[in-house]
């Protein structure tokens, strides 16, 4: 294949995955709103809520990254994001999504019609074709052990703010981080083994990143 043809496939590649992280959240903020004006609650809490869910917000770094990398206009915001380093610890929380959500999840319910075809396309689809685009197409060599310190306080400030959110508001995202039903104390050993996971995964990028670059 031909340059011409690499840089067509990149973006068709990048396009359509972008498009799939778009259509995900979007099907997936609908329906928590439409579940809120079924049930006369407030569609700014709805709003607040689907963005407290890890998974929302990691795929909308993929999403906002893959847009801007289809975005040709220069700016200060689009060279951030495209950083090797940025997408790079974007490509660590993404596997961290899917991992702990075919693990820990799954199996605690059957989603149907529209929330199923949410639920793949954020925990499977879309973090799967991010690490591809990750694999083959970020630059690699420039990852150093010292991004991981960075990496780990995107998970870590978000349990701290789901923390607060559940002692103002009794309500958590994830099961295993309901201290209402488990206690700071488990909540807190299970915290410690998921961001274990998700060292593990950001030696496993670190470790790809040079292996590639050699």
């Amino acid at each position: 294949m031909g340059s011409d043809g690499r840089v067509a496939l990149r973006q068709h590649f990048v396009s359509v995955t972008a498009l799939l992280a778009w259509v995900g959240l979007s099907i997936q903020l609908y329906l928590i709103l439409l579940g809120r004006w079924e049930l006369g609650a407030s569609l700014l809490g709805g709003l607040v809520n689907c963005f407290s869910f890890f998974t929302v917000l990691t795929n909308t770094l993929v999403a906002v990254v893959l847009t801007w990398e289809q975005t040709p206009r220069p700016s200060a915001v689009r060279r951030w994001f495209l950083r090797p380093a940025v997408r790079s610890g974007i490509a660590a929380s993404i596997a961290l999504v899917s991992l702990a959500y075919n693990l820990l999840l799954r199996h605690l319910w059957q989603p149907e019609g529209w929330q199923f075809v949410a639920d793949e396309l954020l925990h499977d689809v879309v973090p799967l074709l991010y690490l591809i685009y990750w694999w083959q197409w970020v630059p690699k060599g420039s990852l150093r052990l010292g991004h991981i310190g960075l990496w780990i306080l995107y998970p870590l400030v978000y349990f701290a703010y789901i923390l607060l959110r559940g002692n103002l508001l009794a309500a958590y995202p994830y099961p295993f981080i309901d201290v209402a039903n488990l206690g700071y104390p488990q909540v807190f050993i299970n915290a410690g083994g998921i961001l274990l996971g998700f060292v593990v995964i950001a030696l496993g990028v670190v470790g790809v990143d040079r292996w590639r670059a050699r």
